[in-house]
């Protein structure tokens, strides 16, 4: 080996010159928090304007309509058909009390839910363990049993509605305490999403 060899192999490696690197291209934090604030604030609006237009999850709590709901049940609500058409004889609804039931100690938002038996113009009676609507009795496979009660006849106002529960003897409805006005009503029971073995649309059987 040369002198030379030797001498550039005893010679310390060059340092390589700092190079200048380009910026980063990442937004600063705060424009992230940003639009992460904005993204969960436009969420939150379309959340609240389905929940008020469209539809909302609501929860049985009693058992005034059994055997068709049960306690514990989960459903949707939907509330863009009756923009539309009113309601009818055999949906089920969900409405929040109206005054005669707010002068009983309920709460505003203490919404319940019961089936559409009368409307608008239609008289309600109940005898003999049967309901007759405009002097039909009604056939109702879908109560738990006969109302054990007696109502003489009353007309459905205008723009009002006679409710009833399914479970016929176990329900505050509309045979205790009047009628309920349309601008009370939510929305109508649409489906049911829990339990998991009952999943599916609310049934309304209506053969009269």
């Amino acid at each position: 080996m040369s002198k030379d060899q030797v001498k550039r192999a005893m010679t310390p490696e060059t340092k390589a010159e700092p190079q200048n690197l380009p910026a980063s291209d990442s937004p600063p934090k705060w424009k992230i928090w940003w639009e992460n604030f904005q993204i969960l604030f436009i969420a939150l609006i379309l959340a609240l304007l389905v929940r008020s237009y469209v539809a909302e999850p609501r929860f049985i709590p009693s058992d005034s309509m059994v055997p068709t709901l049960r306690v514990g049940d989960r459903l949707v609500v939907e509330k863009l058909s009756y923009r539309s058409h009113p309601p009818e004889f055999g949906d089920i609804i969900v409405f929040d009390p109206p005054p005669q039931l707010q002068e009983l100690g309920y709460s505003k938002d203490q919404a319940f839910i019961k089936r559409i038996i009368g409307k608008p113009g239609q008289t309600v009676e109940i005898k003999s363990g049967k309901v007759f609507v405009d002097g039909q009795a009604l056939q109702e496979p879908y109560i738990a049993e006969p109302p054990k009660y007696t109502m003489r006849p009353a007309a459905v106002p205008a723009d009002s509605y006679f409710v009833m529960g399914d479970n016929r003897n176990n329900s505050n409805d509309s045979h205790v305490w009047g009628f309920l006005p349309k601008d009370f009503i939510l929305g109508r029971a649409w489906i049911r999403f829990y339990p998991f073995d009952r999943i599916g649309r609310v049934s309304i059987d209506t053969r009269s």
